[in-house]
């Protein structure tokens, strides 16, 4: 595995993020096909062994029963200093409503806390932008979150590079503590991303952790194969519905490439992300531990421009 610094922070962090929206209870949230924790723990476990020590998860993933297995696994299989965790905050958990006031901000993250079992996150991330609160007020909860010890640094995710812009201004303005993250929709086939935020970021120095880094699953196989999940992932089927005969150009070229290579559709995918500026550590999801071991592997692949 490799390491490097997560934008002007002191975090060094591997160049892959485990995603663990696929660890929760079933029976919790709205997605049915996450793992319970008998059968999460094993992959988070091979991931620490692969050299994996940067974890993202959220609040809402499945009612928060990812944060509970996530930080009860780290704490079993690793030593907290040795381990980055990010979180977020905006979706509803039970009765926390939506949103970033103030007051959900500061409920929120002593609620994630006691659930991951820790005193602190490494990274206290907004989910979403929040058209309701005025961003000062967001702005200034999470610098009172920094300012209590209770998360390192915060990092932002899903908005428009204007919106980021003036959010990091607001910040220097105020002497309030600094987005070091930006965690953004960013892969092969929806490379919207490259025409203002990710020239921001990199003018800014911050880090980019794009999620969805093989377009939910598509960029792992033939176009047009399915999946139960696939067909079940409205959230998928919205994002890309507007350019599926683009697409398919792209994963035909990219079939061609990992062939070239003699590596997998989806280690092509993620060497090409890795090879972009600016970016530290795309998020990957996976739910055996196969999938897990692949995709590792694809920090030794180097593309030619």
């Amino acid at each position: 595995m490799q390491y490097n610094p997560l934008g002007k922070t002191d975090l060094r962090v591997s160049r892959l993020c485990l995603g663990c929206m696929t660890f929760g209870e079933p029976d919790r949230g709205n997605h049915a096909w996450t793992l319970p924790e008998e059968s999460s723990r094993p992959i988070i476990k091979r991931a620490l062994e692969g050299g994996i020590n940067f974890f993202d998860t959220a609040n809402s993933y499945s009612d928060g029963s990812s944060e509970e297995i996530v930080g009860r696994a780290l704490r079993d299989f690793a030593r907290r200093e040795d381990v980055v965790v990010a979180t977020k905050v905006f979706h509803r958990v039970g009765d926390l409503p939506e949103g970033l006031s103030r007051a959900q901000i500061l409920r929120s993250i002593n609620d994630s806390l006691r659930r991951l079992g820790m005193d602190y996150v490494d990274i206290l991330q907004i989910h979403r932008w929040d058209y309701n609160t005025p961003i000062e007020e967001t702005l200034e909860a999470l610098n009172d979150v920094v300012k209590a010890g209770k998360a390192r640094y915060i990092g932002a995710s899903s908005m428009h590079a204007s919106q980021f812009a003036q959010a990091l201004e607001l910040q220097k303005q105020h002497c309030w503590a600094q987005f070091v993250s930006m965690q953004d929709h960013y892969n092969l086939i929806y490379r919207e991303e490259e025409r203002e935020m990710l020239p921001l970021c990199y003018q800014e120095g911050v880090a980019v952790i794009p999620w969805s880094p093989l377009a939910r699953g598509r960029l792992t196989r033939p176009w047009g194969e399915t999946t139960a999940r696939l067909v079940s992932d409205e959230v998928g089927k919205n994002l890309y519905k507007e350019s599926d005969e683009n697409d398919a150009q792209i994963a035909e070229r990219l079939t061609g490439v990992s062939e070239e290579l003699g590596a997998t559709r989806a280690q092509v995918a993620l060497a090409w992300l890795l090879s972009k500026p600016g970016i530290a550590a795309p998020i990957i999801g996976t739910s055996r531990e196969e999938q897990l071991d692949e995709l590792l592997n694809a920090v030794d692949i180097s593309l030619k421009p």
